[in-house]
């Protein structure tokens, strides 16, 4: 509703009276009591984030006007976006005119914002109510004024005084004639505004759309619009409607329009009708000005010549005007949504505590988001007095809690919780705390250079007090000691002395009581003897034996503290081996104490594995402990891995285990491959794979491939492989077709064939041709390595086979001593002699060692100690090298002399163990609608067998759930939940050591 215009200002008839004595600016509303003459009026109190909320003006036709805010930035997480409005919904902004212009200013020292509105040469249509609305992350506010305009101050007689002048412009007042033509034009304009302004009292401050609103409505709804838009004149506003002609224009395009004003609960829907002429005609839907999109929230539909706009779920969002158009045509109306009272579901309780206690009190209520009001023996309690008070106001969902961290006497009271739907009470009794002595402190009697302790036990913890001797208060010193932990209280005189005898009183602070007891000196005269006691290392094994060892992870930090104990302190000593170790600094450190001694490695390596001792002496003899400490890894990556053989779309890989295993034994491998130039690995197996031959299938003909394998242990999974030679499967080719002998001579034979049926993916080098002697089984291979289909071929020799039983007879030094026996084919052609290579097992790459070596064996001479050999051979005949070699079966291993290595014995750990969780289910609060998990981890071995349940019955072949295990991480995935699916989740894994369950809530809330 406008604001009521203010009193007519007097103007001094004195023409004289220069035209700034008139204010600019006026106050909204004329004050009902004149404030002293010392004391200026006071504005409304700032409430919310305003500090000064703007002032409803009165500006005259063509002057400018200043609208001035402050806002608090306290109360604001961030910086405000501030918006001004006129009426309700009109924005006014830089598309309003070059008239409006706005202006904003921020004092950092204050936190205060200024914001200004300039109107330039006010007009009447700026009449009105405006709203500045203010908005940041966490909080909204706005507050209403009113503009009004009047129209330019005259006398007393209706003239305007500046028209009335004299003509001649640089002469003296009383020179020249008066001007009466202006006087005449000016009562033209006067006259014109002032039948403007009589219409405008007509319209009884209410603007003109409420009058087309009005004019619009049923009778019925008159007191409802007029309530709506605070109109209180009901019998001017009926009178002035009486009056008005309702023209009623005949829309070409609607048929039947919206209601004036429409209004709905929060929560439920409502449906705008309107019915066109037009089936065809294009329609749009409007609110606030923004035009209307099809979605879930707002739904269209056409049944006939009706129009539909379903609004579900209304919020107070959805509080607003609505417009309907067809091309020129609009029609609009006003949606009011109702929101419902704010019921207590459960009220507050009393409570009696005790000072320094923490107080929690709880109101629950109907809705999430209610607004509720605090109040404390009938004054309201709020956020900007909780940093005096020290109290805070916490919200979860439809719960409310005035919380107290460490309550007083003054905190007492009625406290009551206030809602737009009922009320609650409850009171708060604060009491004091009554100090108990459980352990009051007694007499001493002590020797010289003996220690006094005074101690004594009261049931608060947090109090604090005071000791004194004969009245005088105990200060601490190097020999007196004061301590507070907990509820004891301790005194502590080391090196008594005679002076320290007397009484002794302990005051606790803010309470009327003392504890006091006496301290008696006895002085006695004895002969110091120095004690002496031999050295004694304590730890859980004796050390005598080969058992006791430690073992540790790789990579992982060992610290182990070994207590000694002997009178004097003994000299604790650590040996590596046999060599003295004793940095003190690094990642290998010792660390003394007085009663211990600390052998500390930050991150374990294989070098640190061995043996260590620990020597302490001291006068009356010395102790001697040993330790073996043991380091596992993960092994080294499996060695010699290469493809021997391929076809159409398999390979065959083998490898040799690890050389070492990490100090655990090797459990199996793990295979991956890939294609040539990708950088994409492919697991073949997820399950480790126990042999070192392996079978890869599924593979592309005619592509180029790598393998590689990783070993596994107890500890971890190895590094990989070196990558296998690039190979390709390839299907073999079939037999060539239609063999012919065509000709013959005396010395040669001219055959001829067609190619095979089927060619493999590497297609054909050329052919072999073998033959016999009619009535033999013996097949002999031309000389010709390679022909094409058809060619004569002769000779009967051809490369001998490989040497047979390759064997390393004897080792000794850097020496090896290799036999074989000669080759089963020779070729038909005398053996001219051999080739022998040598290659180490590690790379497997081979070198040339004897080249036509006549005899069957031969001495291999300048290997190097510490590596193990192969050797393969190759026979020799006049057609060359035999196509494939004799490989020996067993390996020459250079050892170096006088060291041997005996294997440490241990018992295997046994890894078995029942179900742990070890990441619990948390309890979760999802959205209907979207897709949930429910996650935790178990561990067990065997592995446990998982069964989930909800509400402690079990989860089947139920499509709306899926469960996933993935080493040891279980997830429940729930598809679009209802409220129906809240309730307790369960999950339980059983093996045959022994079961685990976890528990969560999950609960389910639908979005408003």
């Amino acid at each position: 509703m406008p604001a009521a215009k203010p009193a007519a200002k007097k103007v001094p008839k004195d023409k004289d009276v220069p035209k700034e004595a008139a204010p600019k600016e006026a106050p909204a509303e004329p004050p009902k009591e004149a404030p002293p003459e010392d004391q200026s009026p006071t504005a409304e109190e700032p409430s919310g984030v305003f500090l000064k909320k703007p002032d409803s003006v009165s500006v005259e036709t063509g002057k400018d006007a200043v609208i001035t805010a402050k806002v608090n930035g306290k109360e604001l997480l961030g910086k405000p976006t501030i918006k001004w409005f006129k009426g309700k919904w009109q924005e006014v902004d830089g598309k309003s005119g070059a008239r409006f212009s706005f202006k904003e200013a921020h004092d950092s020292a204050s936190n205060v914002y200024t914001v200004e509105l300039h109107i330039g040469k006010v007009v009447l249509g700026d009449r009105g109510d405006y709203r500045l609305e203010v908005k940041a992350k966490d909080a909204c506010d706005s507050c209403g004024f009113s503009i009004d305009v009047e129209a330019p101050r005259q006398d007393a007689s209706g003239q305007n005084l500046e028209a009335f002048k004299r003509t001649g412009e640089g002469k003296a007042e009383d020179a020249g004639e008066l001007d009466f033509s202006g006087l005449l034009k000016k009562r033209e304009v006067v006259e014109e505004e002032k039948k403007k302004k009589k219409k405008d009292d007509d319209d009884l401050g209410i603007p003109p759309e409420i009058w087309e609103l009005l004019k619009g409505a049923k009778k019925s709804e008159y007191e409802k619009i007029a309530f709506q838009y605070g109109i209180t004149d009901l019998r001017g506003m009926l009178k002035r409607l009486k009056k008005a002609k309702v023209e009623v224009k005949k829309s070409a395009a609607f048929t039947k329009k919206l209601d004036p004003a429409y209004q709905v609960d929060k929560g439920n829907k409502i449906k705008l009708v309107v019915e066109i002429s037009d089936p065809d005609l294009p329609l749009k839907w409007f609110k606030n000005g923004q035009e209307i999109k099809p979605s879930s929230k707002y739904v269209f539909e056409n049944v006939g010549k009706k129009r539909i706009l379903t609004i579900n779920k209304c919020t107070l969002a959805d509080d607003a005007a609505y417009e309907v158009a067809i091309k020129d045509e609009k029609c609009f109306t006003e949606l009011f949504v109702k929101e419902p009272p704010v019921l207590i579901v459960t009220p507050l309780e009393d409570q009696q505590v005790f000072v320094g206690d923490r107080v929690e009190l709880l109101v629950e209520v109907s809705e999430e988001g209610a607004q509720v009001m605090w109040m404390k023996d009938g004054v309201e309690m709020t956020r900007e007095e909780s940093y005096k008070a020290r109290y805070r106001f916490k919200k979860d969902g439809r719960r409310h809690v005035l919380i107290y961290s460490d309550v007083t006497l003054e905190d007492a009271g009625r406290f009551q919780v206030v809602t737009n739907g009922g009320q609650c009470e409850a009171d708060l009794i604060v009491e004091e705390k009554q100090l108990e002595v459980l352990q009051d402190i007694a007499d001493l009697t002590v020797k010289a250079a003996e220690q006094a302790v005074f101690k004594c036990e009261v049931s608060d913890e947090k109090v604090t007090g005071k000791w004194y001797k004969n009245g005088v208060e105990v200060r601490p010193s190097k020999r007196i000691t004061i301590s507070h932990v907990g509820r004891f209280h301790k005194l502590v005189i080391d090196d008594v002395r005679p002076e320290d005898e007397g009484d002794y009183t302990f005051v606790p602070d803010g309470f009327a009581l003392s504890l006091s007891a006496k301290l008696n000196f006895l002085e006695i005269k004895v002969e110091y003897v120095p004690k002496q006691e031999p050295p004694k290392i304590h730890l859980d094994c004796s050390g005598k034996t080969s058992d006791n060892s430690i073992v540790v992870v790789a990579g992982n930090k060992l610290r182990l503290d070994v207590s000694i104990t002997g009178e004097p302190p003994p000299v604790a000593t650590w040996l590596r081996g046999d060599d003295v170790f004793s940095a003190t600094e690094g990642r290998v450190r010792i660390e003394q104490r007085v009663d211990c001694s600390s052998f500390v490695i930050e991150s374990a390596e294989r070098g640190d594995e061995g043996r260590y001792t620990i020597r302490v002496a001291n006068p009356a003899g010395e102790d001697v402990a040993s330790i073996f400490l043991r380091v596992v890894d993960v092994p080294d990556p499996p060695e010699a891995v290469r493809v021997t053989s391929v076809g159409e779309d398999w390979a065959i890989l083998v490898w040799e285990p690890p050389k070492y295993d990490g100090g655990q034994p090797v459990t199996g491998y793990l295979l991956e491959r890939k294609k040539k130039g990708s950088q994409r690995w492919m697991k073949l197996n997820f399950e480790v794979f126990t042999e070192t031959t392996f079978e890869a299938t599924k593979m592309i003909e005619g592509v180029l491939y790598e393998m590689r394998v990783f070993a596994v242990n107890a500890i971890g999974v190895s590094q990989p492989s070196m990558n296998t030679k690039p190979f390709m499967p390839i299907a073999p080719t079939s037999a060539p077709q239609h063999l012919v002998v065509e000709d013959v001579t005396d010395t040669t034979t001219t055959l001829k064939w067609r190619p095979p049926d089927r060619i493999g993916a590497g297609g054909i080098d050329g052919y072999l041709v073998e033959y016999c002697l009619e009535g033999c089984e013996c097949w002999f291979r031309s000389h010709h390595p390679r022909l094409d289909h058809y060619g004569p071929c002769g000779g009967a020799e051809e490369k001998a086979g490989p040497p047979e039983n390759v064997m390393v007879k004897e080792v000794w030094g850097t020496n090896a001593l290799v036999e074989w026996q000669p080759p089963k084919d020779d070729g038909n052609s005398e053996i001219t002699g051999y080739f022998i290579q040598k290659a180490d097992k590690k790379t497997m790459e081979w070198f040339n060692v004897y080249e036509h070596n006549r005899h069957t064996s031969c001495t291999v001479s300048d290997l190097i100690v510490g590596n193990e050999y192969y050797f393969r051979v190759f026979s020799e005949n006049i057609c060359g090298l035999s196509d494939s070699p004799g490989v020996s079966k067993n390996t020459a291993r250079i050892l170096k002399q006088g060291l041997s290595l005996k294997p440490l014995d241990y018992k295997e750990h046994d890894f078995r163990m029942a179900p742990k969780f070890l990441t619990p289910l948390i309890d979760r609060v999802v959205v209907a609608g979207y897709s949930a998990a429910l996650n935790c981890a178990v561990r067990g071995e065997p592995k446990p067998k998982v069964v989930w349940m909800k509400n402690k019955m079990e989860i089947r072949e139920d499509p709306k759930f899926l469960m996933t295990n993935y080493q040891g991480v279980l997830t429940l995935n729930i598809r679009r939940p209802s409220p129906f699916d809240a309730g307790t989740y369960s999950c339980r894994a059983v093996n045959e050591l022994g079961e685990a369950l976890a528990e969560c809530r999950l609960d389910v809330r639908v979005p408003q």
